[in-house]
């Protein structure tokens, strides 16, 4: 079976696993980096880390036109049936749940949340995915630098999803330093380069991973994949 993870641009994702299409985080309209539209994805599930609006994005139309089940907290759950979202489903941070395309926990993120609309989004969250294949991947979305990741790295990670933007998130050294603590098989950067605030040259940091660990880092441009 193959796993294929595609940069849309900024914290956008998608994941083809067990023939099965998830999106992460869907922020195409008004993103300046997004390789691809809103009109365009295909969605089974959608992953929505936590409420602001370059993560939420166009999770509501895109939902509505694919009849993709939204997975995100209970709070972020909740919200998104109150938009009409027929299918939904809330979870939180440590709970597990085996979905059709794989066994998902949230887990802990350093961030905020609140909604569009300014409603309580509850906890920020990354997501820790054990497909139906046994692969183990971790997307950490918006979050900071946390010692507990070395908790999620003792899964035994094929694929970490990391920020390297700062600002807003970790910034590339915290991001080395989140590449130590995970032991990721491979790790791919996010979340830097959508605009000047961000901005981060990712190949001088993968230098660093490599060169500081055993990690391979994958550095995709939007619209590019990879797969496991």
């Amino acid at each position: 079976m193959t796993n294929t993870l595609t940069w849309y641009g900024h914290a956008a994702l998608g994941l083809e696993t067990g023939g099965y299409k998830l999106l992460i985080d869907p922020f195409f309209t008004g993103n300046p980096a997004a390789s691809t539209s809103a009109e365009a994805v295909a969605a089974d599930f959608i992953l929505i880390s936590h409420g602001h609006g370059d993560h939420v994005g166009d999770a509501i139309a895109i939902a509505q036109r694919t009849g993709a089940t939204v997975i995100s907290n209970y709070e972020i759950a909740g919200w998104f049936e109150g938009q009409g979202i027929a299918k939904t489903h809330g979870q939180q941070h440590g709970g597990g749940f085996k979905h059709p395309f794989g066994y998902l926990k949230l887990t802990l993120a350093f961030h905020g949340s609140a909604l569009p609309d300014g409603s309580n989004g509850g906890n920020p969250a990354g997501f820790l995915l054990t497909t139906n294949d046994s692969k183990k991947i971790y997307m950490a979305q918006d979050t900071g630098l946390f010692g507990d990741m070395k908790l999620i790295g003792e899964e035994g990670l094929d694929l970490a999803v990391i920020p390297i933007g700062d600002n807003y998130t970790m910034g590339p050294a915290d991001a080395l330093r989140a590449v130590k603590l995970l032991e990721p098989k491979v790790v791919i950067p996010i979340h830097y380069n959508t605009w000047d605030l961000i901005a981060q040259d990712a190949n001088a940091w993968a230098e660093r991973v490599h060169k500081e660990t055993k990690t391979q880092a994958v550095i995709l441009k939007p619209g590019e994949s990879y797969s496991l």
